[in-house]
């Protein structure tokens, strides 16, 4: 029964932490709210078109100085991040490049599926080391035309990571795929190997 409530009380504190900062918003602008709640996630994000980048652990309340900027890298590795968060980013931020979600714990397939708020703009995406994600959270990933690099490395969830890294590439073509390589590789080595004693 206590180790039931823990997980409540845990669970009640990760949904607080991804509440909609829509106080901010209104105050300063969606770009300036969504830089604030990655700050309050203890991450990292860079503005469109500068070159400094904004991180909890050295705060500057400089951030506040660009309204008018959308984010372009947002760092959100070994953060609380969970899908209520994603309504921080819904509808403003079209110019997302990069995002880093490694070793999210609360990052599972429902969040995946919510990631099309990206589709147009998002180019790299690390989501490695995520322990609820599994190979039907992956086909979401489809929505994301623009994808070029995806990181799948060490996700607990996924039983065979080389053949699930053959079918993203299959799925996203233009996307160089990372995760599970070096099982591809022996395998190819070992075909290789057996055609070449064959003939």
């Amino acid at each position: 029964m206590l180790l039931s409530w823990t997980s409540k009380y845990k669970e009640r504190g990760i949904q607080k932490k991804n509440v909609h900062f829509g106080y901010t918003e209104n105050l300063h602008g969606p770009h300036v709210a969504a830089a604030y709640f990655i700050l309050k996630l203890n991450g990292g994000f860079r503005y469109c078109g500068h070159s400094d980048w904004f991180r909890a652990d050295k705060m500057n309340w400089d951030f506040l100085n660009y309204k008018d900027s959308p984010l372009e890298e947002i760092d959100l590795s070994y953060t609380v991040i969970n899908c209520q968060g994603l309504e921080n980013f819904e509808g403003h931020q079209r110019s997302l490049r990069t995002l880093s979600l490694r070793g999210c714990p609360a990052v599972d397939d429902w969040f995946l599926s919510r990631l099309h708020i990206f589709q147009d703009s998002l180019q790299e995406l690390d989501i490695s080391h995520c322990p609820k994600i599994t190979i039907g959270g992956l086909a979401a990933l489809r929505n994301l035309k623009g994808l070029q690099r995806l990181d799948v490395s060490s996700l607990p969830g996924i039983s065979n990571p080389g053949l699930v890294v053959i079918l993203l590439e299959e799925m996203l073509p233009n996307c160089h795929v990372t995760g599970g390589n070096a099982k591809v590789k022996k395998i190819e080595k070992s075909e290789d190997t057996i055609k070449s004693t064959q003939q």
